[in-house]
């Protein structure tokens, strides 16, 4: 992504119905998890520090950043999170670091290697760690959304679950989110197709009233995952742990 696209992301990942829905899911994962007290917590791939503040709920944070003004921004806003210089997968500033959780928040789509990624995570794993990570979900809908987000691809259920298990994780929760506006997005990403968009429809924040209704409806999902698995949605949630 150019510099100017961080700048963009950190200016509406505040509000943007999808960022505030996405970290109501993620906040309500991760307290299931139970944590131990003064847990070490790796984002992996953090932009802007969107979600440094919540994850710091939970424990001590680290970040890796690759580029260099989504560091500075990110570090700015940080607080007291340490944000390193690096790249997936085999770039990461850590010899003998390992945590109690670490975090992919739509971040392996951009990798091209990324079983690889999946096979380092496993090995930055404390005993007893956990993985949290999400992804976009439905290769068919592959499109001018995902081109200017610059993902490398999209990932089918059984891919995704295919992948974590071949890097030696045990699948602990999977589940897709994002199922009561995933027929909307459906609708926008093939119209975008259509239409040969070359701006993507949904990536600007709507008015008040429609984001505050999209972001209820997206962060509702945060009260039935800790319970459930949910059969249909816009992208993958899994949590994982190393394999015995």
């Amino acid at each position: 992504m150019q510099p100017e696209a961080y700048l963009d992301m950190a200016a509406v990942e505040a509000r943007h119905w999808w960022f505030a829905g996405r970290r109501r899911i993620l906040g309500a994962t991760i307290r299931n998890l139970k944590l131990p007290a003064n847990a070490q917590i790796l984002e992996l791939g953090s932009g802007t520090g969107g979600n440094f503040a919540l994850l710091a709920q939970f424990g001590h944070v680290t970040a890796v950043e690759m580029n260099d003004t989504a560091r500075e921004i990110s570090q700015a806003r940080g607080g007291e999170t340490q944000v390193h210089a690096g790249m997936l997968p085999h770039g990461l500033p850590f010899t003998t670091q390992k945590f109690d959780l670490i975090c992919l928040f739509d971040v392996l789509e951009h990798v091209e290697e990324d079983e690889a990624t999946l096979q380092t995570i496993r090995g930055l794993l404390a005993p007893g760690g956990r993985a949290l990570i999400t992804v976009p979900a439905h290769p068919a809908l592959f499109g001018p959304h995902d081109l200017a987000l610059h993902h490398k691809r999209r990932y089918a259920a059984a891919e995704l679950q295919a992948k974590l298990h071949l890097a030696g994780l045990t699948i602990n929760k999977f589940s897709y989110i994002n199922m009561a506006l995933a027929p909307l997005a459906f609708a926008l990403r093939w119209l975008d197709r259509f239409r040969g968009a070359s701006q993507p429809s949904g990536t600007s924040i709507p008015p008040g009233p429609l984001n505050a209704l999209f972001t209820q409806l997206f962060g509702a999902e945060a009260h039935l995952l800790p319970r459930i698995n949910l059969p249909f949605g816009l992208s993958l949630l899994a949590v994982v742990s190393a394999a015995d």
